[in-house]
C-alpha cells in the first residue's frame, strides 16, 4: 500500500516519477524482496515456503541485474526519491517483524506480506511507474517485470491457501 500511495503523491506532485526515480523504486522493490526471500531461507523449514523464497531471490535479482545493465548502457543514475526511501523503510520494519517469527507463524506471515507486497508492487508498476516511464527499454523491462512479478502474486496467494 506504501508504494502505491508514494508513488500516488509523486504522480501528483509533477505528472508521476522520472525515470530515474523509477529506476530507483523498482530495484529497491526487488531487492526488498530479495532480502525477504534470504530471510525465508535462513528461517522456514517448510519444503514449499523454501521453495518459494528461492524463486523470489533468483527472479527478482534476475531482473534487478537487467536494470542495473539497462541503467549503465543509458547513463541514468537512479535517484533516491520518497517512494524508494518509503519501501526501504517499511522493509526493514517488517523484516525484524518476522525476525521474532518461527515455524508455521513465520511462513504463514511471510506469504501473507509476499502476497500484499506483490499485489502493492504490481498495482504500482500497472498504474504509475509504467504509464510515467518514458524510456522505451525502462518501459518493457517494466512490463517484463509486471508479468514476472503477477505470476508471483498468483503463485504467493496459492501458497498462502495451502498454510491455513
Amino acid at each position: 500500500m506504501l508504494l502505491v500511495t508514494a508513488a500516488a503523491a509523486a504522480s501528483q506532485q509533477g505528472g508521476g516519477p522520472n525515470d530515474a526515480q523509477i529506476a530507483h523504486i523498482a530495484y529497491t522493490a526487488g531487492e526488498i524482496d530479495v532480502a525477504a526471500g534470504r530471510q525465508a531461507l535462513a528461517k522456514s523449514h517448510n519444503r514449499t515456503v523454501r521453495a518459494f523464497a528461492q524463486e523470489m531471490v533468483r527472479d527478482h535479482a534476475a531482473v534487478n541485474e537487467q536494470a542495473l545493465a539497462l541503467v549503465k548502457r543509458l547513463g541514468v543514475t537512479p535517484e533516491a526519491n520518497p517512494t524508494s526511501t518509503a519501501l526501504s523503510a517499511a522493509a526493514e520494519t517488517k523484516h525484524a517483524e518476522l525476525s521474532h517469527l518461527n515455524g508455521a507463524a513465520f511462513d504463514r506471515a511471510y506469504v501473507t506480506n509476499e502476497v500484499a507486497y506483490h499485489r502493492t508492487v504490481n498495482g504500482a508498476l500497472r498504474d504509475t511507474l509504467i504509464p510515467s516511464a518514458q524510456n522505451g527499454e525502462l518501459k518493457s523491462l517494466l512490463q517484463t517485470g509486471l508479468t514476472l512479478f503477477s505470476e508471483h502474486q498468483a503463485h504467493a496467494e496459492h501458497l498462502a491457501m495451502s498454510l491455513k
